[in-house]
Formats: C-alpha cells, sequence, structure tokens
C-alpha cells in the first residue's frame, strides 16, 4: 500500500498569517508615520545646538584676543560662525539685539515646517 502525504499549507494556516500580518502592520504604521515629525525636530534642535556651540567657542576667543572670532550683536550674526550656511528652509526667526558686551541672548531657530528650537547666543563686541 502507498499512502501518499501532502505537503503544504491549508487554506485556514494562509488566512491566519494574513491576518496576524495585517495587525502588525496596523499597530507598527503609526510609529513609522511619527518618526520624520520627531526627525525634522532633531534636525532643529541640532543646529540649535550648534548654534550655542558656536557662540560659546567664539565667546571663548574674543576674550582670550579680541582679534579673534567676529563680533556679535544679535542673534543672526552666529550663523555665521557656522562651517556651512544653515539648510535651505532654516531661519533665525527671533533677532534679540545683544549690543551690549558679554550680553547673553536666548533665540530662536525654525526649521522644517515651523519646528523651533531655543540657542543661547553670548554677545560680544
Amino acid at each position: 500500500m502507498n499512502k501518499s502525504v501532502q505537503a503544504g499549507f491549508t487554506l485556514i494556516e494562509l488566512v491566519m498569517v494574513i491576518v496576524i500580518l495585517g495587525v502588525l502592520s496596523a499597530v507598527a504604521l503609526p510609529k513609522f508615520v511619527a518618526v520624520d515629525d520627531d526627525a525634522k525636530q532633531a534636525a532643529v534642535n541640532g543646529f540649535a545646538g550648534a548654534l550655542s556651540s558656536a557662540s560659546a567657542i567664539n565667546y571663548a576667543g574674543r576674550k582670550a584676543n579680541i582679534n579673534n572670532g567676529v563680533a556679535v550683536t544679535k542673534c543672526s550674526d552666529v550663523v555665521a560662525m557656522l562651517q556651512s550656511p544653515l539648510p535651505t528652509g532654516f531661519s533665525v526667526t527671533t533677532d534679540s539685539t545683544a549690543a551690549a558686551n558679554i550680553t547673553v541672548s536666548t533665540c530662536v531657530l525654525t526649521g522644517h515646517t515651523n519646528k523651533t528650537a531655543t540657542f543661547t547666543v553670548t554677545g560680544i563686541l
């Protein structure tokens, strides 16, 4: 007697796999959509940190020797201290004046889709 053994999946097993994959994708998809928004905010935060660091380095250099660095009188002056310009769509929206020597100002950087981050500028003439 020869008995034939069938190999493969039943229709019920295939349907269950499809249902499980559908449920997993419905749960995971919203998390991936929110990642784009978080990435844009992280980019703005990163550039704001770079602007704060550039201001601090410039302040230290000018404090040691007035001929070092750049005179800073307003928030947007710090942008010139970066090695590369701000990306397209980024701007310093709060441009408060820091004209007095050694004045600390809080400035606002606006980036992708109106994401904002604050950074600190130390004005030094």
